[in-house]
Order: C-alpha cells, then structure tokens, then sequence
C-alpha cells in the first residue's frame, strides 16, 4: 500500500451555486443572477484541498449511481486525491444547494444522499487505510456511527471539524486532536461535554479543560485561536477582498491536515491554512478555487 499521508473519511456532494444580490427574506423569492454546478461536499473540499496543499491524500465516502457522480468526482481526481475507494451507492449523489450574496456571504442547504448510506460496514472495509494514514479528517455530513467507528480505528492523528454539529459520545470528541469548530460550533459541542462557555478565549479553555487534547477556534477575518499544550495563540489572516466564501472552511480545514501530515507544529500549520483559505475567498466556487500547488498565497497580516 502506498503511503497515504491524508485521509478524509466524509462527504461527496454536487454543489449548485446560486449568485444572489442578497439572501431573500422568509416567504420571499428572488431571481437568482446565475447558477452553476460544480463539485462539492465537506469531505470531498478538505481531501483536495490537502492534495492540493501537497499531502498524499485519499478520499473515503460515497456518491449515488446517478450522472451526478462523475461532477462530484473531477476535480478530486484531477487534484491527484486518490478516488479508487470511494463507493457507488444506489440513489443520488448529495446535493448541496449554496446560495452566494453579493458581499460573499453564503447559505447552505444539504441533501445527503449516497452520504447518508456509508455505514460502519463500508468503515470496516477501509480500516487498513485508516490505520496507515499520518492524519484521518472527519466532519458531521456522513452518519455518526461511521465517525465515532472512525474515530477509534485511526492509529495516526485524528482531526474532527465538527462542522455541522452531529451527537458523538464525548470519549469520540475527546479523541480529536484537534477539534477544528467555528464560535458556534465550539458552543454547541461544549454542551455535548457538559459545560458551557461564550467568548473565545473562554470556549477553547473549556474545551481543553474537558479533554480536548488540542482545538484550533476559527474566528473568520479575525483568523483563528489555537489551543494546546504550550498554551493559546493567535493565528491572524491576510486582508483580501472576499467573493465568494464557499469552501473556504474547508480549505482551512484540508491545508491543516497536509501540513500536521508532515509533522509541522499546530500553530505553524494553522498559519499556513489560514493563508490558503484566505486565497479562496478572492474566486467564485469551493474547490475550483483552492489554489495549484506552487501558487503565491497572501500574506498574514
């Protein structure tokens, strides 16, 4: 078996991108400006935004046998993530329907499809990938009974962004290392743990004071906190002009990995995936706008 640095264990979707002027009010509709499809899903996003961030990287997950499938697929593939085991399952591929305002701001809306059919079974039969993988990625779009299976056969380094927020057993969170969640998502799965907190500073000391081994907090355009051993720190972001923030999370989320792959600190790695997320804001779409290795990306400032 060769040897796999990243490997992402989640969703596939078909994203359909709507461009707004900006979001319609409850029981109003709009004309949208244009829609396109393209490949998406969180999975799928942080596994070829590792490839692309220089990680060997694999994707585990599923889409449905429906021509949606191939879209879903093609940028992964071109990226250079290995696709040999992502299963075909009967029904649709996920759907995602992303609706982008004039400012960049975005709403999500997911159909799981294929997603929701990945089982422990299909877990099982990617174990010996799993165990070998420096670092395993896992998010909230695929069943969690997979994750929390997952969870306990990674060997290596296990990163869960938590993102959406799904029930897992607390021993599950606290195999994170790190959690990677937004302020909102900090709040919601510290009350899976039994505590509460708000603030920043605040949410990721509880996190570690409940057994979190390390949390990276992002904050936005105010960059991210990161938690851990030594102590907090601060991670900034470049200034750019934001387009279109689709995906731009999980691009965070996939240079993360790469870099924590190749043994890199978490607060250097999280530097570096602040830097590559904050690229993608500057271009329309999720994957097809992570940057090609090589590419110049912004300064922190």
């Amino acid at each position: 078996m060769a040897h796999v640095g990243v490997v992402v264990v989640g969703s596939l979707n078909v994203d359909l991108h709507l461009w707004l002027e900006r979001h319609p009010l409850p029981g109003e509709t709009l004309l949208a400006g244009g829609g396109t499809l393209s490949p998406g899903g969180k999975g799928a996003n942080q596994a070829c935004a590792a490839a692309l961030a220089g990680a060997p990287t694999a994707m585990l997950g599923a889409v449905g046998s429906d021509d949606s499938r191939h879209t879903a697929l093609r940028l992964l593939s071109e990226a250079g993530v290995d696709i040999d085991h992502v299963l075909q399952l009967p029904g649709p591929t996920g759907l995602a329907v992303v609706s982008v305002a004039s400012d960049g701001e975005n709403t999500v809306v997911v159909v799981s499809g294929a997603n929701a059919q990945v089982s422990v079974q299909h877990a099982e039969q990617w174990a010996a990938l799993i165990r070998a993988a420096d670092i395993v990625v896992s998010q909230g779009e695929i069943p969690a009974e997979v994750t929390e299976r997952v969870a306990r056969m990674v060997q290596g380094r296990w990163l869960l962004n938590l993102a959406p927020v799904i029930d897992l057993a607390p021993d599950v969170i606290r195999r994170a290392d790190p959690l990677v969640v937004n302020e909102h998502e900090a709040e919601a799965v510290l009350r899976q743990l039994g505590a509460e907190a708000a603030g920043p500073e605040a949410l990721v000391a509880a996190l570690r004071d409940q057994g979190v081994a390390s949390v990276v907090l992002t904050l936005g355009a105010q960059g991210a906190l990161v938690a851990r051993d030594a102590g907090v720190a601060r991670v900034g972001t470049p200034h750019v002009r934001a387009v279109d923030t689709v995906g731009a999370g999980d691009a965070f989320v996939g240079a993360l990995a790469a870099r924590l792959s190749e043994g890199v600190d978490l607060v250097a790695a999280a530097e570096y995936a602040a830097r590559f997320a904050a690229y993608t804001v500057q271009f329309e779409g999720a994957q097809s706008s992570y940057p090609a290795p090589g590419t110049p990306l912004p300064e922190l400032t």
